[in-house]
């Protein structure tokens, strides 16, 4: 390689220089024919593929939803007296959208202290309402009127912060009737998750428990709302429609509200429940449950003071009209059915009673620890005996007592509409024994169950549709609350008793409030009443007292159940007389004043 061709030409450098100016040349017609087709291609898929979405966020922006809550139902008596209704009251609702970071922490210190409720359950309501931000988001309900004072002058430091006039649950008789009604209240979040599919809204009221729950349905309605324009402050500026809310529907109930007062007035006193039903049809007049509550609480956020309050008493939620005890010997008509029904002891049957009944080395005792002597069916009944109807028992078995126990009734839900409330109690049999005891049936197992002892359990509910049946002439009615046009009488069960059993009973329970146990109910001033008193042992507590009864006797249109939990005594002589004032307050007659 020669010296001279190692020198730079003078050419290159303009060489280099005009090659970069064409790769600049055809970089910038490049980015000029590019750029545009990129912008549209953009524009396309913005308007085309995502405009539904970037519209609805540019929407939410400048509408707002404002939902309309519908008018709960109303809940009237057998007479159209209010029972439940729907009253004005004041809520306060959040509008998130227009919520700006930097206020947001004294807008919620601020709601937080004047509503009483701590900041961390607001933001939970707001955590878990739909993701619309267009949609108003209750945070409280039925606002005291300090409570509105407060969010008015301080509306200035609360943006988006709205009080509205709505709906509250309203009881007008308090505590009367609490546990047939139950009460309302907003839906949880499990709820909300399970039934926003069927239209509830996250702030919806729904029926807790009783009525209210039973026949959510048809009290309920539909949610309405509006729609309107609103600016960047969220002020508004137009109407855009609006779907009016569809009230709820009327509810009107078999409850005599007089004759639930009458009732749970005559309770007061004791724990227990008290059952009135006809026996024609299985309407029920009264279905009273001590203690009770004030289902207006709910209506409003619980203080601790209310809820205090509510502990002091026992199970006040708690309907024991639905709930099982043992039946004691309102459960000897069950036996005295099986005896005669049977044929092994048919109605003309004469026993000897005992000081008590030894079965298996075991004593059962007769409650006067003498006997009756030699008795038959009417004078067992009348007088409670224990050995006589040990004696049916343990000769008809435990596989007759559980067949009739079961036709009455006992053992199964009763088909009221409260059904989830409703216990079955418990009926038990030489395979059901077998099964959760692996042991066999005795005879005391038998003597024990034809007593309503061991390990029986009924309903005051169930007790009634058994002393119905004996009013009714041998049926077992469907209890039921609500008041409509079906035909009642038509769904009745007839249970085939022979005639002779059927009179042979009802003699007997006559002869209870003649001479037997129920003296107490022989007052000249009602109509002939006939009935069946029950004390059963409840260790480690007092005894638990029973009256079933029903009138008049020749024509029944009543029966009246009265159960007092522990309440010590005899069912003749604790439980009678407060089945006796609710006679007298259903035949509207009272005692006449003696004068001296």
């Amino acid at each position: 390689m020669s010296l001279l061709s190692q020198i730079p030409s003078k050419s290159r450098p303009a060489e280099k220089y005009f090659g970069k100016r064409d790769k600049l040349f055809w970089l910038i017609l490049l980015v000029t024919l590019l750029l545009p087709g990129l912008i549209v291609t953009r524009l396309v898929y913005l308007q085309l593929i995502e405009g539904d979405y970037y519209q609805a966020r540019a929407e939410s922006g400048r509408t707002r939803i404002v939902p309309r809550p519908p008018v709960r139902g109303s809940i009237f008596d057998r007479k159209g007296r209010i029972l439940a209704t729907s009253k004005l009251s004041h809520s306060v609702y959040l509008w998130p959208v227009v919520q700006k970071k930097p206020t947001w922490p004294a807008t919620l210190q601020r709601l937080s202290t004047i509503l009483n409720i701590p900041k961390s359950k607001i933001l939970e309501k707001i955590e878990q309402s739909p993701d619309n931000a267009s949609t108003l988001i209750r945070i409280a309900r039925n606002l005291t009127p300090a409570q509105i004072t407060a969010l008015e002058e301080h509306a200035d430091e609360l943006l988006g912060v709205e009080v509205d006039v709505e709906t509250s649950r309203f009881y007008p008789n308090q505590e009367t009737a609490s546990h047939v009604l139950g009460f309302t209240g907003e839906l949880s979040p499990k709820q909300y998750k399970r039934l926003r599919s069927n239209g509830y809204h996250m702030s919806d009221v729904l029926g807790k428990s009783g009525v209210e729950a039973a026949f959510e349905p048809q009290l309920r309605g539909q949610w309405g709302g509006l729609m309107m324009e609103v600016d960047g402050a969220g002020r508004v500026k137009k109407l855009l429609g609006q779907k009016k809310a569809k009230p709820g529907q009327d509810v009107s109930l078999t409850i005599d509200l007089e004759l639930q007062k009458a009732s749970e007035n005559a309770l007061k006193n004791y724990k227990g429940a008290i059952v009135v039903l006809d026996p024609r049809d299985g309407a029920i007049l009264t279905m009273a449950s001590n203690p009770g509550y004030d289902p207006n609480i709910f209506s409003h956020p619980i203080t601790k003071e209310i809820w205090q309050n509510l502990q002091q008493k026992s199970n006040p939620f708690l309907n024991r009209s639905l709930r099982a005890f043992p039946p004691a010997s309102t459960f000897k008509i069950v036996t005295q059915t099986a005896g005669m029904e049977s044929g092994k002891f048919p109605p003309n049957t004469m026993l000897n009673t005992y000081p008590y009944l030894r079965v298996a080395g075991t004593n059962f005792g007769e409650w006067n620890k003498a006997g009756f002597g030699f008795i038959g069916y009417i004078t067992a009944l009348s007088m409670s005996s224990n050995t006589f109807h040990g004696q049916i028992g343990r000769g008809v078995g435990g596989s007759n007592l559980d067949k009739w126990a079961k036709l009455y009734g006992f053992g199964q839900k009763s088909a009221i509409e409260l059904s989830d409330e409703e216990s079955t109690g418990l009926i038990p049999s030489p395979g059901w024994k077998k099964k959760y005891y692996k042991a066999n049936w005795s005879d005391g197992d038998s003597v024990n169950m034809s007593i309503g002892q061991g390990f029986v359990q009924a309903t005051p509910l169930q007790v009634a549709m058994m002393f119905a049946a004996q009013a009714n002439g041998g049926y077992r009615v469907i209890p039921h609350l609500l008041k409509d046009q079906r035909d009642f009488l038509s769904k009745r069960q007839d249970l085939n008793l022979k005639p002779s059993t059927l009179r042979t009973i009802r003699s007997g329970l006559r002869g209870v409030i003649i001479n037997g146990t129920g003296k107490a109910l022989d007052v000249p001033y009602l109509p002939p009443i006939a009935g069946k008193s029950g004390t059963a042992e409840a260790p480690p507590g007092p005894s638990h007292t029973w009256f079933g009864a029903f009138a008049p006797f020749d024509k029944p249109e009543i029966v009246v159940v009265v159960f007092a939990e522990h309440s010590g005594g005899s069912g003749g002589h604790t439980a009678g007389p407060i089945a006796l004032k609710v006679m007298e307050s259903y035949f509207h007659k009272q005692a006449p004043v003696t004068k001296f």
